[in-house]
């Protein structure tokens, strides 16, 4: 096992550093965890606006399935926003293609287990004209607490007690207690940094009975190598080059994002080269694309989650058995191979093996009918019951909810499955309105605390990722206590046992680890796409 395990690891980096290497690209928005939420209006130049851009090399345009919910670092924690939000902001650490953190905007130092100093890098500045310093990243970071704010990324600093402003660059955090994946979550684009005066602006707005995040919206500053120039919601959303960026020039002149939802019409923009590239092709397309003239498939392994997730508040998912037993009345493998085209490895629970924390030792629950059976009548569920399942338009989860659907009338449970739009869908199941639903999680941290805390933690239910609303105080207990420990093998025995528990829990049911698929015209040349599903643009251009 723990061969497969080595091979599964060094795959994955071989496969990154090949994209790396072929300077093959793509894109494809989902995330770490990360926003989803794309809502910035039209590029406003505050004080120095008239920087048209830089000199970039091509206009890129990229087929996304959904629209960026937020252009706030701090809005909502889904991946279109966060791919937006990658070319828009920075952060003062950054995970690189083996997943080791690196400098940012700023290097560290430790000064104590509980205490980090971060020197800010200088001569940085925001789209709008201000400079990074230290009193910038002070004010984000008592902003994402704010409760109200509300924002679904707090949790990232759960761990500090406070922060101060040492010196004009340097900024120090203090710890409640030792944190191992400090550093990690300072890599997370909930921590990435806007200009004060956008937020001083925002809460200006919400004085006046504004909802957060609606003047930042429209009017994004970060110092990022892009700034925003358009965004018509529900359409696309337009960045240019930022001629005023603190490191290496980017080489495009502009990125579109544009919204196509249907799977089958992204890839008629690549077939006619509408878009440069497109996301979430679909397993059964490769062939498709591969045999298309001009473009190729980009295919990458994650540290993403598929699941099927119970409501546990509600009857009858709050028995343990009844979840035990649609977790055994589901065929992984057939779901696997049916709708993903046999892409991906299945998942015994929520890390991928690439993750810190993943133990290959965990044994799931398998797929047993009869035991099924038995789980639901000791329930009290003998002859099934009716209920839903919710999905948002993504054409592989509406198979699965299909799949789903059939293998449970098997034990008598009749499933009607219900489509949303993906911003009603994130704020519905945030609100627990739903019955079971189908949804996805990138742990763009690399560590388990972010791949278990907000997903299972008690403090996390609703919008920061805990949708199944599970509040276990065990779990709790052992997701504190791992969190707080510095020593990794303690960390791993920890998050070993709370693995085994979600098993038995079974919360959802952890269908797999997937792989990104990306439709890229060849002319596409340095893009690639990360593990968390973010699109690296940087280095990308247009080969004439």
């Amino acid at each position: 096992m723990k061969s497969r395990k080595l091979l599964w690891l060094v795959s994955l980096l071989f496969a990154l550093a090949f994209v790396l290497a072929a300077c093959a690209g793509d894109g494809e928005p989902e995330n770490t965890n990360s926003n989803n939420n794309g809502d910035n209006g039209s590029a406003e130049d505050n004080g120095d606006s008239n920087d048209s851009g830089g000199s970039g090399s091509g206009d890129i345009v990229i087929a996304m399935g959904s629209d960026a919910v937020s252009l706030s670092t701090q809005g909502s924690n889904d991946v279109p926003s966060s791919n937006v939000g990658e070319n828009l902001y920075e952060t003062l650490t950054v995970l690189d293609e083996n997943q080791e953190v690196q400098p940012g905007l700023a290097e560290w130092e430790e000064v104590d287990e509980t205490t980090w100093d971060f020197h800010i890098k200088e001569g940085v500045k925001f789209h709008d004209g201000n400079e990074l310093d230290a009193e910038a990243v002070k004010v984000n970071f008592d902003r994402l607490v704010d409760e109200e704010v509300a924002s679904p990324r707090a949790f990232l600093l759960e761990a500090a007690e406070s922060w101060e402003v040492v010196d004009d660059y340097t900024f120090r955090i203090n710890l409640q207690y030792p944190y191992a994946p400090l550093l990690a979550n300072l890599a997370h684009s909930g921590t990435a940094i806007m200009s004060p005066d956008t937020i001083e602006k925002d809460y200006e707005q919400m004085e006046e009975g504004g909802d957060p995040d609606a003047y930042i919206n429209q009017n994004p500053a970060g110092t990022g190598p892009f700034k925003l120039k358009e965004w018509v919601p529900g359409d696309k959303i337009v960045l240019e080059n930022f001629d005023e960026y603190w490191g290496d020039e980017a080489k495009l002149d502009t990125i579109t994002f544009k919204v196509v939802s249907e799977q089958s019409s992204r890839i008629a923009e690549l077939e006619t080269g509408s878009s440069h590239i497109v996301d979430a092709i679909g397993p059964n397309n490769i062939s498709r694309v591969e045999g298309a003239e001009g473009v190729h498939v980009v295919q990458e392994p994650s540290v993403s989650l598929s699941y099927v997730g119970f409501n546990v508040q509600k009857e009858p998912f709050d028995d343990v058995k009844v979840r035990q037993a649609i977790s055994m009345a589901i065929d992984k493998d057939e779901i696997i191979e049916g709708v993903y085209n046999g892409v991906g490895i299945p998942a015994i629970g929520p890390l991928a093996p690439p993750v810190f924390g993943y133990n290959e030792d965990v044994e799931g629950l398998d797929y047993n009918i009869e035991q099924a059976k038995e789980l639901l009548a000791e329930a009290g569920y003998e002859d099934g019951f009716e209920t839903t399942i919710w999905t948002n338009d993504n054409e592989q989860r509406v198979d699965t909810a299909i799949a789903v659907q059939s293998q449970l009338k098997e034990i008598g449970i009749d499933v009607e499955i219900e489509e949303l739009e993906w911003g009603a869908y994130l704020e519905r199941t945030a609100n627990g309105e739903h019955d079971m639903f189908i949804l996805g999680w990138s742990t763009v941290t690399a560590d388990a605390d972010y791949g278990m805390y907000p997903l299972f933690h008690s403090s996390a239910v609703g919008d920061p990722g805990n949708r199944s609303f599970l509040k276990n105080d065990e779990i709790d207990e052992i997701l504190d206590e791992a969190r707080k420990e510095t020593d990794p093998q303690e960390r791993q025995a920890l998050y070993t046992e709370a693995q085994e528990m979600l098993v038995e829990l079974a919360p959802m049911l952890y269908i797999h680890h997937q792989e990104y698929l990306l439709g890229v015209n060849d002319s596409v040349k340095d893009f690639t796409i990360d593990p968390q599903g973010i699109y690296q643009l940087k280095d990308a251009y247009i080969e004439e």
